[in-house]
């Protein structure tokens, strides 16, 4: 049976809605994680840490689709709670041209800044290179990275979210088997690698279009529409907090780098580079659980059903804690098998990434609270909010940790960083939970 946005939500059937997102975010993450476990192993760790090196920048650049994404969705998806269809279309068509041109846009501006901006954040030598060859073909794919990051949301909209799963599933399998064959098979190398991850963003972020000009029975299609300033402006606010996660993140991870090539040089950067790989597909089982029930949240608060936001919130809250110790404990026990996975060719990058990874995975029983914090107030159109706890959980309280920890704990320091930064966070959300929670009535 299909569940729709104006159900009432147990736990299977909240966990049946969101799976699909979960998912595919799971995948979505597979992308530079497949990418960074062959070149890794088949290439080598100077290839390797020029891979981590220049992937927060491209993952910035792209960042604009995880805003529209996220704030466009809550805005539609209330608009359909307000009973207005063609309205909804029409916001939903006018976001997916926009973020198709600002990708264009963006692809001309890298290939024109990659090399300096890479060797002002302190690439030199042969790790420069990689970095500039890597970057350069990945950029080809930014326009469709990003639309895949928009279409994410707004399949749960349109209450396809298998659909879309499909698509992203379909798309990450392409990833790994173009990296098998290209790297793997025919030695490509790093163009290989890079190669096989643009086909399959290519995949992933345009072939939704075709379903949503075609006739089908979902409830967004893509059609005429028109510039509407006032909505695109909403858009963009109440996703920002989606958008200063990401860049955030991404500046942040270019901090970690500058500071581990300071105090652990190359096999610092390759190490963070596979614990964030973990984090990657860790954190995106919060990510897809919160762009999952966003939609749900955000209808039934446009249809003023108070009695349902305080089922999502409290189920809600629940899961995330529930998720969270589960994952710890995987992170912690299986840090060895998947440091050896990695760089097990290398037993002193073995050692300092095991080490690494079991600290760092101390920060999985927080952050998602933290994630699920921010998207609630999106959803609940509240983009101020959702904004603050993502600039400070992902930036100021980080930038201040990973400056000041190490000049006490060396590279410890880098690894706990994230900690502390997810327990300031997790009191400044708990602290907006409890003071909006009459403003919104979910609690």
């Amino acid at each position: 049976m299909r569940v729709q946005l104006s159900d009432h939500f147990t736990y299977p059937r909240l966990l049946r809605f969101t799976l699909p997102s979960i998912t595919m975010m799971i995948f979505t993450s597979i992308y530079g994680v497949v990418d960074g476990l062959f070149v890794s192993n088949f290439v080598g760790k100077t290839a390797f840490a020029a891979v981590n090196f220049i992937m927060p920048l491209l993952m910035g650049m792209g960042a604009l689709g995880f805003m529209v994404g996220s704030g466009g969705s809550a805005l539609v998806s209330r608009t359909l709670g307000e009973g207005d269809r063609d309205k909804a279309e029409g916001i939903f068509s006018m976001l997916v041209y926009v973020t198709l041109a600002a990708g264009v846009a963006l692809t001309l501006l890298g290939q024109l800044f990659l090399r300096p901006i890479a060797a002002a954040l302190g690439a030199e030598g042969e790790m420069l290179e990689n970095c500039v060859l890597y970057g350069r073909i990945l950029l080809l794919s930014t326009g469709p990275f990003m639309l895949q990051n928009v279409f994410q949301s707004f399949f749960v909209v349109a209450e396809r979210p298998h659909l879309g799963l499909t698509v992203t599933v379909a798309a990450g399998l392409t990833n790994m088997t173009l990296d098998l064959l290209f790297v793997g098979v025919l030695g490509f190398g790093l163009p290989g690698a890079a190669a096989a991850t643009v086909l399959s963003e290519c995949l992933g972020g345009l072939a939704p279009m075709f379903y949503f000009f075609s006739r089908n029975t979902s409830l967004l299609h893509l059609g005429p529409t028109r510039l509407d300033g006032l909505a695109l402006f909403q858009t963009c606010t109440n996703g920002a907090s989606e958008l200063m996660t990401n860049l955030s993140m991404s500046l942040v991870n270019m901090l970690y780098n500058l500071q581990l090539m300071r105090l652990a040089g190359e096999n610092g950067v390759a190490a963070y580079g596979v614990i964030m790989y973990v984090n990657f597909i860790f954190v995106s089982i919060f990510l897809g659980y919160s762009m999952g029930c966003a939609p749900v949240i955000g209808f039934h608060f446009g249809a003023a059903h108070r009695d349902e936001l305080h089922n999502l919130f409290r189920k809600s809250l629940t899961l995330v804690a529930l998720t969270g110790c589960a994952l710890t404990l995987i992170a912690a026990g299986l840090a060895a098998t998947l440091s050896r996975l990695f760089v097990g060719y290398d037993p002193e990058l073995f050692t300092l990434t095991r080490h690494g990874l079991r600290l760092y995975s101390l920060s999985f029983l927080l952050v998602g609270f933290n994630i699920f914090g921010s998207a609630f107030f999106t959803a609940l159109g509240n983009g101020a909010v959702s904004a603050c706890i993502s600039f400070l959980r992902t930036l100021l309280f980080q930038v201040a940790a990973v400056l000041l920890l190490p000049l006490v704990l060396r590279v410890d320091g880098i690894w706990l960083a994230i900690v502390v930064a997810e327990t300031l966070a997790l009191l400044v959300t708990v602290l907006f939970f409890l003071g909006k929670r009459n403003t919104y009535g979910y609690a």
